[in-house]
């Protein structure tokens, strides 16, 4: 089974996860004549209050995924944290970790006084749309100008 850990964005393990996913949406950009536009986070935006990175391990130890959450302006159900860079390595999906990692997320927000999880995510990454929709996102309007985003999600918490 998969655990999580609170990282830095900036520390090693975190940055080459973080390198693996900018390089794999590149590539999935690029098959659609696109291009993936990569901006790795301020390592500020991910200390709480102002959110947290998690770096998901195998059994093992070995660091596998990861992915966090921030503070942006408030929403219409108050405060509002966005799901940034959910990724795990192309070894261990099919496993549940993804759903391991965004109720780690979600649980840390609901900690840090979110009432709302937003998060965008392009069309083309059909298994995060799914995972997205179980874990109770509804499609809401675009909240941002993210260029690499097509599909906009929200979930309100209680």
């Amino acid at each position: 089974m998969a655990s999580l850990r609170e990282s830095p964005v900036d520390a090693p393990d975190a940055h080459e996860l973080l390198a693996e996913y900018f390089r794999s949406r590149a590539v999935g950009f690029a098959a659609q004549d696109a291009v993936y536009t990569t901006t790795f986070p301020q390592p500020a935006a991910f200390v709480p209050p102002a959110g947290v990175f998690l770096v998901v391990e195998d059994e093992d130890g070995r660091p596998v995924g990861c992915g966090g959450i921030r503070l942006i302006p408030d929403g219409p159900h108050g405060t509002r944290y966005e799901v940034k860079h959910l990724y795990l390595r192309p070894e261990t999906r099919g496993r549940g970790w993804g759903r391991v990692l965004l109720d780690g997320l979600e649980a840390r927000a609901r900690q840090l006084g979110a009432r709302e999880l937003v998060l965008d995510t392009h069309h083309s990454l059909e298994a995060a749309g799914a995972l997205y929709a179980r874990s109770g996102f509804e499609s809401i309007e675009p909240y941002n100008d993210n260029p690499n985003a097509s599909r906009w999600y929200g979930k309100t918490l209680d």
